[in-house]
């Protein structure tokens, strides 16, 4: 519960952490190329074992984290669209709805048990993912010509989750989990930095000192998010779909009260509705598994 408990403050704070981006205008592109390198040396650092670099492409994982490290900026570029076409609350939705896939995954890759309490609160956590996170009265609303681009965050943000959960299971060893988080955000940071020479080519780029902090900020919680995350799925306090659940479903909770805590916020009745259910479908998951 614990190492649970932990992923979701993680995550939570990379919430904080993208609000005070456009309260101290740093420029999240650049700053989320410094967050995957801060967050792959803190995968180096926190490796138990001695780090071989040359023997990591040996490693089973290895072309699986290569290819999680471009779904990760992929998929923030992709959210990145979505937010400026369709808004925040669009890309918000798509990112936690995708909690769908890794749900799916479990029940239907490692045959994991789905009882009344855990249908009613997957069910009601994820009516309460929708109604916390639009902050408006009007709902969603989305152009056409721009409806692919939170089908494609859905989509990625899900195999993210999915995969790791694939991964957590049939390859990563216990004392590999920075090292193999470390590799993602490595590549990650490489693609980022292509972007950003690319930029420069163009006259686009110019270094700010302020954006290297907000990666710095950004990137410890990026990396422990996915550390304890990992943790929490080999823990056995929930199966995957559980965790999961739970894990999206209090980020979005949390993540909504921190916004009128901190930043003043004012939430509307249904978003207040949403926190409500988020914590009975809590619950529901909690009572089925105990």
């Amino acid at each position: 519960m614990i190492v649970l408990a932990l992923s979701i403050l993680s995550s939570t704070m990379i919430f904080v952490v993208f609000k005070l981006f456009s309260r101290f205008k740093i420029n999240t592109m650049h700053a989320i190329v410094f967050n995957y390198v801060t967050a792959c040396f803190c995968g180096i650092i926190f490796q138990k074992n001695a780090v071989d670099i040359a023997a990591i492409p040996n490693y089973s994982w290895f072309p699986f984290a290569l290819g999680l490290g471009v779904l990760f900026i992929t998929v923030f570029n992709l959210m990145a669209i979505t937010t400026q076409r369709s808004g925040l609350s669009v890309v918000s939705v798509a990112t936690k709805m995708s909690v769908v896939i890794p749900i799916l995954f479990g029940l239907l890759y490692y045959k994991e048990n789905l009882g009344v309490f855990k249908i009613v609160g997957i069910i009601l956590a994820l009516i309460a993912v929708y109604l916390a996170s639009i902050k408006t009265n009007d709902g969603l609303k989305i152009k056409p010509s721009n409806f692919i681009f939170p089908i494609l965050v859905f989509l990625g943000s899900g195999i993210i989750d999915t995969t790791l959960k694939y991964l957590e299971g049939e390859f990563i060893a216990k004392n590999d989990i920075p090292i193999f988080s470390a590799t993602i955000y490595g590549m990650a940071a490489i693609i980022g930095f292509f972007i950003l020479i690319f930029q420069a080519s163009k006259g686009d780029f110019q270094f700010q000192f302020k954006n290297l902090l907000g990666g710095i900020a950004l990137g410890i919680p990026n990396y422990f998010s996915v550390y304890f995350l990992v943790q929490a799925l080999r823990s056995g306090i929930f199966d995957s779909s559980g965790v999961f659940t739970v894990n999206n479903v209090a980020i979005v909770m949390i993540s909504t009260v921190l916004g009128i805590l901190l930043f003043k916020e004012k939430l509307l009745f249904k978003n207040w509705i949403g926190i409500g259910l988020a914590i009975l479908g809590i619950v529901l998951i909690a009572f089925e598994k105990w």
